[in-house]
C-alpha cells in the first residue's frame, strides 16, 4: 500500500494470468482481486462457468489444467453451500499439482481463498489490517474485547465464513473474542475448537453467550453481522443435492420465521453506549442491511453506520491490498528484498503524477 501511495510501480510480472472463479455474487471482493492482480501486472480472466465446458459435463481435473497453462493465480468463491466449497478449491488446486508435476504446466498457479463455505480469509485478514492501524499496531490488538454476534436480518442465506474466519483469527492475536447469537445459531463446532485452542497457544480468551447485550458489554469492537444456522445450512445442501425445490423454499421460509422471532438482534445507539467508553469500533463486511434503508428492520440502526462509514470504507480497502500480499508472497522467494528492491526503484506508478 505505501509503494502505491508514493507512486511507485509494484509490478511482480509483465504478462501472466489471474484466474476469478465467483460461485456466488461479490462486488468488493471481485474487484479487490482484480484490482491486485493489476497492481502486481496480471491480466485478469473471468471465469464463467455457465460459459464453459464445465456446464456440459468437463470435469474439474480437465478445467484446472486447461485454465491454467500461463496462469499465476485462480481465486475462487465458492461459499454456499456447507462441506462443498472448501473441497472445491482443495480438489481444484490438487489437479493443477498433478498437472504441474506431470510436464502439462510449467509453474503451479497460486490458490487464492476469496471466500469458502469454512472461511473467508481475505476479508478476514483485512479486517485485521484494519484493526492494527486503528490502534496503532499489532502489539496493541492484545487483550481487546471483540464482539463478533448475530443481528437480524430479513434475509436467511448468510454464509457463516466470516463469524467463523473472525473467532479464528482474532483469537490468535491475543484478543478477547465473544461470539454471540441466539440459541439455534451455532456456527461450526471445528472452528470453535480452533479458537479454543488459540486461548492456550497465544494467550486470548473465547467465550460464547446468548446475549448480544452480554457481548456488548464494554467491547473495544462490535461485528453484528447475520448468519444462517449451521445445522440449516447443512440441511440446505443436502436439499440441492436432492433437488427438492419444495423442500427448499418450505426450508427458506421456516429460517425467515425463526429470524423474526429475533429482530431485536440489532446494532442499536443504546447498545452501542455499553460499549468501552461508547465508542467501540464497528465493523461490518458490506454490504450491511441497515434499519430504515437497505431494511424495514435490519443489522444496524442507520445513524450507527453513517457514523462509521468513513471508517468501513477504511476496512474494506484493505483487502486489495491483502489479496496482492498474498499473490506475492507466494511468488516471490524473498518478499523483503524484493520489496525493498521495488521502493528503490525509478519506477513510477503514473510517469506524471499529479
Amino acid at each position: 500500500r505505501e509503494l502505491r501511495e508514493n507512486n511507485k510501480s509494484c509490478r511482480i510480472a509483465d504478462s501472466g494470468l489471474a484466474i476469478s472463479l465467483f460461485r456466488d455474487n461479490s462486488t468488493r471482493t471481485r474487484f479487490s482481486f482484480a484490482s491486485a492482480a493489476n497492481l502486481l501486472g496480471l491480466e485478469l480472466q473471468n471465469f464463467e462457468e455457465g460459459e464453459s465446458q464445465i456446464a456440459h459435463g468437463e470435469t474439474i481435473k480437465e478445467t484446472a489444467n486447461m485454465i491454467s497453462f500461463m496462469a499465476d493465480v485462480v481465486g475462487i468463491r465458492d461459499d454456499m453451500y456447507i462441506g462443498k466449497g472448501y473441497t472445491f478449491m482443495k480438489e481444484f488446486s490438487e489437479h493443477m499439482q498433478e498437472g504441474y508435476d506431470d510436464g502439462v504446466l510449467e509453474q503451479r498457479p497460486t490458490i487464492v481463498n476469496l471466500q469458502c463455505d469454512i472461511d473467508h480469509p481475505t476479508q478476514c485478514m483485512a479486517d485485521a489490517l484494519h484493526l492494527i492501524h486503528e490502534f496503532g499496531g499489532v502489539e496493541n490488538l492484545r487483550g481487546k474485547k471483540v464482539a463478533m454476534s448475530w443481528a437480524y436480518s430479513p434475509s436467511y442465506g448468510k454464509p457463516l465464513s466470516v463469524p467463523q474466519g473472525i473467532i479464528g483469527l482474532m483469537t490468535r492475536f491475543g484478543m478477547d473474542v465473544t461470539l454471540a447469537h441466539p440459541e439455534g445459531y451455532e456456527i461450526m463446532s471445528d472452528v470453535e475448537d480452533i479458537a479454543r485452542g488459540n486461548e492456550a497457544k497465544y494467550g486470548g480468551k473465547f467465550s460464547k453467550t446468548y446475549s448480544m447485550e452480554e457481548a456488548f458489554k464494554d467491547a473495544d469492537i462490535v461485528y453484528p453481522k447475520s448468519w444462517a444456522p449451521y445445522a440449516a445450512m447443512e440441511k440446505r445442501t443436502d436439499l440441492y443435492a436432492q433437488g427438492d425445490k419444495a423442500g427448499i423454499d418450505a426450508l427458506e421460509q421456516e429460517l425467515l420465521e425463526h429470524n423474526k422471532s429475533h429482530m431485536d438482534w440489532q446494532c442499536t445507539e443504546e447498545l452501542m453506549k455499553t460499549t468501552k467508553d461508547g465508542k467501540a469500533l464497528y465493523l461490518h463486511c458490506l454490504p450491511a442491511d441497515i434499519t430504515g434503508v437497505s431494511a424495514e428492520v435490519g443489522e444496524v440502526d442507520a445513524s450507527v453506520f453513517d457514523r462509521y462509514r468513513i471508517p468501513l470504507y477504511k476496512q474494506a480497502s484493505y483487502k486489495p491490498h491483502i489479496i496482492a500480499a498474498m499473490i506475492f508472497m507466494q511468488k516471490i522467494k524473498d518478499p523483503a528484498a524484493k520489496l525493498e528492491e521495488l521502493w528503490a526503484a525509478a519506477a513510477t506508478r503514473l510517469a506524471d503524477n499529479a
